[in-house]
């Protein structure tokens, strides 16, 4: 199930003000998608995600169709603030790492957060070292090109 929240939740605003620092950063394997959300997503019971756009590149024609398949239009597809739960949040992923938009991705529980941009780098934040490297070597393991050295951040109103 989908749902368009009217202002970013909660779960945005807190990790915003104070993101984890460990964090790493992956080529975003736009020909593989599938496979790229399904690795990051099996080994989480996610009860619901909350996705909200930074900055939309070009009219985000898969992510409107998946809204429109769930009788939901959006009023402005440059900014906007999705609630998916359980099975949508693996559409809702997939079609917007395919769609050119700079996004944050919190799930619940928060075992991990996803900052992705149109440049197809996909930063993952988590809250430990530990985690990190375990989630890393995951990602490695099935492939999946890291980014060594990266540097993203908040700057301004804007993630970067």
């Amino acid at each position: 199930m989908l749902a368009l929240l009217s202002e970013p939740a909660e779960e945005l605003q807190r990790f915003r003000l104070s993101p984890w620092h460990f964090k790493q950063t992956f080529v975003t394997p736009l020909k593989d998608l599938k496979r790229f959300v399904s690795v990051i997503l099996t080994p989480y019971s996610l009860e619901r995600a909350v996705l909200t756009t930074d900055e939309v590149v070009f009219e985000p024609h898969g992510v409107l169709d998946l809204l429109a398949a769930h009788s939901i239009k959006l009023e402005n597809c440059y900014r906007f603030t999705v609630q998916a739960e359980e099975a949508g949040i693996a559409d809702l992923l997939e079609a917007v790492f395919g769609n050119w938009i700079d996004f944050l991705f919190v799930p619940t529980p928060q075992d991990f957060v996803i900052y992705a941009d149109h440049d197809e780098y996909t930063t993952f934040y988590l809250p430990t070292s530990a985690l990190l490297t375990e989630f890393s070597g995951m990602l490695k393991g099935a492939g999946f090109k890291a980014v060594p050295n990266y540097v993203r951040g908040f700057t301004g109103d804007r993630w970067r």
